[in-house]
């Protein structure tokens, strides 16, 4: 099997809530875009190395006016991964770009739908036993 490369993009995606009267910005990394990449590992990374200076978030890109660029600081981490600063019209954001290797996928399943008799024994059971979490062998 040959190695599936790809290029994966996160934005840090801000949230605001409200708490007994205070604002919270809540941060948390979302992944945007995962491309594969035809090539080997070096190829990857310089698809990430373009990533890393082109991708433009979408906060950024909803606020921008034509002829709008933004500032942007790309660094390149020591685990080979780009983190980068984006700053316009006094909004900041931040993207980081990966170059991962695929090595396992699988797609979801889904149970068949129960029957309207396993839903009533389903109401009147007691609820199932939670799954045990994973655990390393050995």
């Amino acid at each position: 099997m040959t190695a599936q490369w790809y290029v994966l993009i996160e934005e840090d995606t801000r949230e605001t809530q409200s708490a007994d009267g205070t604002d919270l910005r809540l941060h948390r990394w979302t992944l945007v875009a995962s491309h594969p990449v035809e090539g080997d590992e070096a190829r990857a990374r310089a698809v990430a190395e373009d990533a890393a200076l082109h991708h433009l978030p979408g906060v950024p890109a909803r606020h921008a006016r034509p002829g709008d660029s933004p500032g942007r600081s790309a660094y390149l981490t020591s685990d080979g991964s780009w983190l980068v600063r984006l700053q316009q019209h006094h909004r900041t954001s931040h993207i980081r770009v990966t170059v991962a290797r695929l090595v396992h996928s699988r797609a979801e399943e889904q149970a068949p739908p129960r029957s309207l008799k396993e839903k009533l024994r389903h109401a009147l059971d007691a609820p199932p036993p939670v799954p045990v979490p994973w655990t390393p062998k050995g």
